[in-house]
């Protein structure tokens, strides 16, 4: 019944985004436009609609579900990972050294990257990320979640610095646009962003459904899980592989979209409990839904500009960080 309400939420969220916007279309109109592409009708659609409900907008809300829900599963398994509630998909340095990646391409050109565009050089950057964290975090072939998490923050600190100084060399009018890009935004979506995310996150959910009751063994300790047959730096090391490529998928094509990880997972625990095969379907949906809703109110808030999306996550997931850390205090 969960599954259901969330799956109905998340259509009425999409043809509500589709329709709103600096020029607001009827819902009756967005339904013809899409069941005319999806073949469901062969109404007669003027030209500009056509352009701005498909192309721009149909577009746009489907790639901010798809970023929504690798952001909350990224953060689902690192919150296992690192045995800490309070951990965020941000803490592994992959955002931080994709942001690095698109300036590099911004403001010194692809050739910078090795050839890639703004996308391919966020992405290349943030796994390259994941690879010097991983190499931080081990210690006698393991990977502890405290190293992890340090290495993470300091790998994230220096590409930031990196970041800034290449930022104060580069031109001035591209600022902006890399400004607007490390703190999130869908309005460049197309869709031919949609296949990659959505083939990753698709492989990836079924490898953590399957993986859901380890994950759940993961949870109570390292004693425990390895007295009950579980390989636990194996799993680890499987988790953070996972949890990168989400991250990094999300990014890549979205940017710095922040706090989305940390708050949905556990939103998804108040409903349905710690159990990972529940936890998992649950926050995919949760979070593909508030993403959808927050680049809705990037849009319309202050029409016809447009905020970066991660300007709204972060407003509201700051409150919620601090209200964990309170709650937690108080159990500690």
């Amino acid at each position: 019944m969960t599954l259901l309400v969330l799956v109905l939420a998340l259509v009425a969220a999409l043809f509500v985004g589709i329709s709103a916007g600096t020029v607001t279309v009827p819902l009756s109109e967005v339904w013809t436009v899409v069941g005319s592409h999806l073949d469901w009708n062969d109404a007669a659609i003027s030209p500009v609609r056509d352009q701005i409900i498909w192309d721009f907008r149909t577009a746009r809300v489907l790639l901010a579900a798809v970023v929504g829900a690798a952001l909350s599963l990224a953060g689902a398994c690192l919150q296992v990972l690192a045995r800490n509630g309070l951990a965020d998909p941000y803490v592994l340095g992959v955002s931080s050294g994709a942001a690095l990646g698109a300036v590099l391409a911004v403001t010194l050109g692809s050739a910078a990257v090795g050839g890639f565009g703004v996308s391919g050089a966020a992405f290349a950057m943030s796994m390259a990320t994941l690879v010097v964290v991983f190499a931080f975090a081990q210690r006698a072939g393991r990977i502890g979640p405290t190293r992890l998490v340090l290495a993470g923050v300091a790998v994230s600190y220096l590409a930031t610095a990196i970041t800034s100084f290449v930022q104060l060399y580069g031109d001035p009018l591209a600022l902006r646009g890399t400004m607007f890009w490390i703190l999130g935004s869908l309005q460049n979506a197309r869709w031919g962003d949609l296949g990659i995310p959505t083939l990753a996150i698709a492989i990836c959910s079924v490898w953590l459904l399957a993986r859901g009751r380890s994950m759940n063994v993961l949870a109570t300790g390292d004693d425990t899980a390895s007295a009950l047959g579980v390989d636990v730096n194996r799993l680890r090391i499987e988790l953070l592989v996972i949890t990168s490529l989400l991250t990094a998928t999300a990014v890549s094509v979205a940017g710095g979209i922040g706090f989305v990880g940390l708050m949905i997972p556990h939103a998804a625990r108040f409903v349905v409990g710690p159990d990972h095969r529940r936890l998992l379907p649950v926050s995919a949906l949760v979070g593909a839904v508030f993403l959808v809703l927050v680049d809705l109110l990037s849009r319309v808030v202050d029409r016809p500009n447009e905020l970066p999306v991660g300007i709204f996550t972060a407003a509201i997931g700051a409150p919620f960080f601090l209200l964990l850390m309170r709650r937690g205090g108080r159990a500690a």
